[in-house]
């Protein structure tokens, strides 16, 4: 199974990121504290965690200060790292895409945008688009070479 997963966060320097392995995290409120920690060690606002899996789709969870987290699925799955996102979905069916679709509106994604990404792509090419468009792709790229 071909995962990826990163943590982007914004600070007044610039993004930083960094590739985040999510195998020990049993659910969405693992993931939260992790990223939690990684705005507190960097001062970033937002945190934006990155995943995809097996190219089949890709989800953005999003972190503002010490808010709740808030999600976009390209397509909600019961399984592998999609059954860790899977409470923030619970009335949609499996394989559609499910959140909020302007979740990272601030930063230059239109929801349409977003929606159409999951829809025309590969995971990948969505999340460099996104990672362009929001102004880390340095920083994806990055992590996504390495």
């Amino acid at each position: 199974m071909h995962t990826f997963a990163a943590v982007f966060a914004r600070a007044p320097e610039g993004w930083s990121g960094a590739e985040t392995p999510l195998d020990e995290a049993e659910d969405v409120a693992d993931v939260a504290d992790l990223m939690r920690g990684v705005a507190a060690e960097t001062a970033g606002d937002p945190v934006l965690l990155l995943v995809e899996e097996d190219d089949d789709w890709f989800g953005v969870l999003r972190m503002d200060a010490m808010g709740e987290p808030r999600a976009y699925v390209s397509a909600v799955r019961d399984d592998g790292l999609g059954a860790l996102f899977r409470p923030l979905f619970e009335d949609v069916p499996t394989g559609s895409a499910g959140g909020d679709p302007a979740v990272l509106r601030d930063l230059g994604v239109d929801p349409a945008r977003l929606g159409d990404l999951g829809d025309r792509a590969l995971p990948g090419d969505p999340l460099g688009a996104l990672a362009e468009l929001a102004g880390f792709a340095d920083e994806f790229d990055r992590l996504r070479d390495a």
